[in-house]
């Protein structure tokens, strides 16, 4: 080890800095400029270029797990969960219900169009429609006249509130719901149950 005084040296510390120095010469290592000195006296580490991330790398490596994402997410499972079978239940009877509620305030009949074969809903009010995934199975008991006039796959409300009723049943592996129109109250309930 050297001293800052030329011809003059001093033995190594275990802190790595000379003792004897006043103005705190860092230890020397294979490596030139390695170590720099502090205002306090101390040495201090000196970063090399090797060390630490650049910001082109963490752009390239963002750029990548973007990448990945953007080839994987397409193709996870689209199918109807068990909680998103029952919001279409819920959505289903939400339809009908403001059916019935504008057949109550309208003071005439107004019908619900439901088609089983297309998975699809259509208010008879405000002409608003719902669309069922093609992985839900929908079967429709529905009547075949009502008030003395074919039914035509609806399900229709009176002026009292009353219906001509019918089940709408959504099904998707394991698990049903009913949504229940109640001919003499037109109420409307979801049930759940065992699929078929």
């Amino acid at each position: 080890m050297t001293s800052a005084y030329p011809g003059e040296s001093l033995p190594p510390t275990r802190s790595g800095m000379d003792a004897g120095s006043p103005i705190g010469i860092c230890a020397k290592t294979e490596i030139e400029g390695t170590f720099r000195f502090r205002r306090n006296g101390t040495c201090a580490r000196r970063a090399t270029a090797e060390e630490g991330f650049t910001l082109l790398e963490m752009v390239c490596v963002i750029a990548l797990v973007a990448m990945l994402a953007a080839i994987l997410l397409p193709n996870l499972s689209h199918e109807t969960s068990r909680p998103r079978l029952e919001a279409y239940a819920v959505e289903t009877a939400a339809l009908l219900k403001s059916d019935r509620t504008a057949a109550i305030r309208r003071r005439a009949p107004i019908s619900t169009q439901v088609d089983a074969q297309e998975r699809r809903f259509r208010s008879g009010w405000d002409g608003r429609m719902l669309e069922i995934p093609e992985d839900v199975t929908v079967t429709a008991m529905l009547p075949v006249r009502c008030n003395d006039r074919p039914a035509r796959s609806t399900v229709t409300f009176f002026a009292t509130g009353m219906s001509c009723g019918g089940v709408i049943v959504l099904a998707r592996l394991g698990a049903a719901y009913e949504i229940r129109v109640n001919w003499l109250t037109g109420g409307i309930e979801i049930v759940p149950r065992a699929a078929p």
